[in-house]
């Protein structure tokens, strides 16, 4: 598993009804893209549920990095880099994957929080402990799906989770989703990733 996001943070008077035109014109075109787990089209909303600002962030986790690199370089990227400028890419490795016990539900949000690896922690254990929150994550109520991921150039973890009401139990940035396209989420790999 891997994965990526992107954000557009936009100026504090931008019509967010853009974004959510946009997604619905556009969101279901990944909805069968080979080797894409989920792509979560999420936004923040300045004002809203304490967001600071207007941001568009889609979500990934991949099955494959072909099917990443087919969606940076096949063309299917060039959208958003044409509407918004060409963003910095996010990119993790996988830790692990939890499903939700409310996986049939449509999520209504998202939650991202990153932070550090501290210097002088054992890697292994902090990883397991990573691991270990996805699944704490994935059993709260309400919950559709968690997963870790970290970044071993900057040394950063991310963990993400989907819920299916606006009021979930996970500390982070709070986004709205907007759409899920799932092609491939039966395919994730469950649990710890090593």
């Amino acid at each position: 598993m891997h994965a990526m996001q992107y954000e557009f943070t936009l100026p504090a008077d931008y019509d967010m009804g853009v974004i959510r035109s946009r997604v619905a014109r556009v969101g279901h075109l990944l909805d069968d893209w080979d080797g894409l787990g989920i792509k979560t089209y999420v936004l923040r909303e300045r004002g809203v549920q304490g967001s600071p600002v207007n941001q568009y962030g889609p979500f990934y986790l991949w099955n494959t990095v072909e099917g990443m690199n087919s969606f940076l370089w096949g063309g299917a990227f060039q959208g958003p880099v044409d509407d918004f400028g060409r963003p910095a890419i996010r990119q993790w490795t996988g830790l692990a994957f939890e499903e939700g016990a409310e996986t049939v539900s449509a999520p209504a949000c998202a939650v991202r929080r990153r932070q550090p690896v501290p210097e002088g922690v054992e890697l292994a254990a902090f990883m397991a402990d990573a691991a270990a929150e996805t699944a704490r994550l994935a059993a709260q109520d309400g919950a559709v799906l968690a997963a870790a991921a970290v970044d071993t150039r900057a040394w950063e973890l991310v963990h993400f989770s989907l819920w299916e009401h606006d009021t979930p139990k996970a500390d982070g940035d709070l986004f709205q989703v907007l759409h899920l396209s799932a092609p491939g989420r039966d395919r994730l790999p469950r649990g710890r990733q090593w």
